[in-house]
């Protein structure tokens, strides 16, 4: 948490994000988050995946998520076709309107403002993705975000229209933006207004499979809708992999335990940033340690057990697991468990479920 351990973290993250390359994984995503010092990359993570693709061409790249309220619209779709260039269009950007009232405060954004500003910021970028040097000028004027652009953005993306968004398939008219688009989007594995439970699978197969009839419905060629679904994401914040089950959730409590002091250390700032009503939180997030929470964020076990729980994941179609392999305070011990769990994944758990597939 202190400024003297940014930089061990920084080249700890990279060594583990080299590692799962070497191990086989598909995907490296990062998330967008500011001022909370539990991961610094996370303050600019398009600059962090920028530096990581030059090292790792063959990796895909997604963030998870970007807080778009949080992002001017030039800069933003600026960034994010820099990075399409840079990545040959293996670029995955998950799109919402971000989490916490002291992330917002430091941007100029009110809390519950941050939903609007989103959504315009989104049709902002759409029509400066679509802009030509000659056609009218873009005009920019959305909470703290001002402009107009005349030319074009440069540098032109290098997916046709631009790179793949994700939206989250919680809203209605969220699913029916990736799917109308042909764009993959994570399935929660929850409703609101509860945001944790012990029946993940329920949910998750609620939102997917209203997503997958909308990207069916939508007339988009087979492809399409094929690369869509391939990356079509189910979270697990926390995923720990052990040789027994009884080891995986000592180890896992362990995990959750500091993961549960840094939220405790986070919730006083945003007390702090929730000077009015127009920064007020309306919910909070439920105890990492209860079941609850375990059953809705987590995916630990033995090899065996975790290939048991994700086989009905598969079979309703969910292309990609994103797994949350250093969540909490990084230190040699968690870094350790980290590394064990890319291990058990890559050589026991990953064969066998592309080996029914």
């Amino acid at each position: 948490m202190a400024p003297e351990e940014d930089r061990a973290l920084i080249k700890d993250l990279e060594g583990h994000a080299t590692r799962a390359a070497e191990l086989g994984f598909d995907a490296i995503f990062l998330p967008d988050h500011h001022f909370n010092g539990y991961m610094p990359i996370a303050s600019d993570s398009y600059m962090f995946a920028a530096y990581l693709a030059a090292k790792l061409p063959q990796m895909y790249f997604g963030f998870s998520i970007t807080s778009v309220p949080l992002h001017h619209p030039v800069r933003f779709v600026e960034r994010i076709n820099i990075l399409d260039q840079l990545t040959d269009g293996k670029l995955l950007v998950g799109v919402g309107s971000g989490t916490t009232p002291e992330e917002m405060i430091g941007f100029g954004v009110n809390y519950q403002d941050a939903g609007a500003i989103a959504d315009r910021n989104l049709a902002i970028a759409e029509q400066l993705w679509a802009k030509g040097v000659e056609d009218p000028a873009v005009e920019i004027d959305n909470g703290p975000y001002k402009g107009r652009v005349l030319q074009r953005i440069a540098p032109a993306a290098y997916t046709p229209r631009h790179a793949r968004l994700m939206p989250v398939a919680m809203k209605e008219t969220s699913a029916r933006r990736a799917a109308e688009n042909g764009w993959p989007a994570f399935i929660p594995a929850f409703t609101p207004p509860v945001i944790g439970g012990t029946e993940p699978l329920k949910h998750v197969t609620k939102h997917f499979t209203a997503y997958r009839t909308m990207l069916e419905a939508a007339g988009h060629a087979p492809e399409i809708v094929a690369d869509a679904l391939s990356w079509s994401t189910h979270t697990y914040q926390v995923v720990h992999l052990a040789e027994t089950d009884e080891q995986a959730r000592t180890e896992l409590l362990e995990i959750l335990t500091s993961y549960q002091e840094a939220i405790e250390r986070e919730a006083a700032f945003n007390a702090r940033a929730e000077t009015d009503g127009a920064n007020k939180k309306t919910d909070r997030t439920p105890n990492a340690l209860t079941e609850d929470w375990i059953g809705t964020w987590c995916l630990y076990g033995s090899p065996e057990t975790v290939i048991e729980h994700l086989k009905p994941y598969a079979a309703l179609g969910i292309g990609n697991i994103l797994c949350g392999t250093t969540t909490g305070p990084l230190t040699a011990e968690r870094l350790r468990y980290a590394d064990q769990t890319l291990e058990l994944l890559s050589t026991r758990v990953m064969p066998a479920l592309r080996d029914a597939a």
